[in-house]
């Protein structure tokens, strides 16, 4: 990723939110008072004056599940030029990740987050790895100013649903 942005949104992509499985999102060290619904539900997200604030310390690990495959093609985060989120990492089907075993585990994709970036621009990850993703899990390692405290105001994912066969509807085929 290397800080790599999309100008504008491709073709084809969709923002994914309308296929996020709400009832097993997770974000470990989160304020209690601006949770990741703040900025990654619709209709919370475009509000400027709600946000996702980290609690202990700068870091973040947020677990976005999907309720069926997706392909990602690139992700936004929008952010204060201070606080806002510096190095994302993202994995691909990891559940269950805590702090004390994300570095345990190689990220699919590394994100350096410029001034920039924060103001929504998107940016693409590697594409070949997030293919057949049933769920996302994000660490945002370091905000931009190093300080205790990480904000973010808007979490958006691009990219595409992935046409699967429905097993159940198929007939079975009688040998003669």
């Amino acid at each position: 990723m290397s800080g790599e942005s999309a100008s504008v949104i491709p073709r084809n992509q969709v923002d994914l939110v309308e296929f996020v499985d709400w009832s097993s999102v997770e974000c470990l060290n989160q304020s209690g008072t601006h949770s990741l619904p703040n900025a990654l539900k619709q209709g919370y997200r475009e509000d400027e004056g709600l946000h996702l604030e980290s609690d202990a310390d700068e870091q973040l690990l947020i677990y976005i599940p999907f309720n069926q495959v997706i392909k990602l093609h690139s992700i936004a985060i929008k952010g204060p030029e201070e606080e806002g989120p510096k190095t994302v990492k993202l994995f691909v089907n990891r559940e269950h990740m805590g702090f004390s075993n994300v570095n345990d585990y190689p990220p699919s994709d590394t994100a350096i987050f410029s001034e920039d970036n924060l103001t929504g621009k998107p940016v693409v990850v590697k594409y070949v790895k997030f293919q057949n993703v049933r769920s996302l899990t994000i660490f945002i390692e370091e905000n931009q100013s190093g300080s205790e405290t990480t904000k973010v105001q808007k979490i958006i994912l691009y990219g595409t649903t992935v046409e699967t066969t429905d097993m159940k509807g198929l007939k079975k085929i009688e040998d003669h």
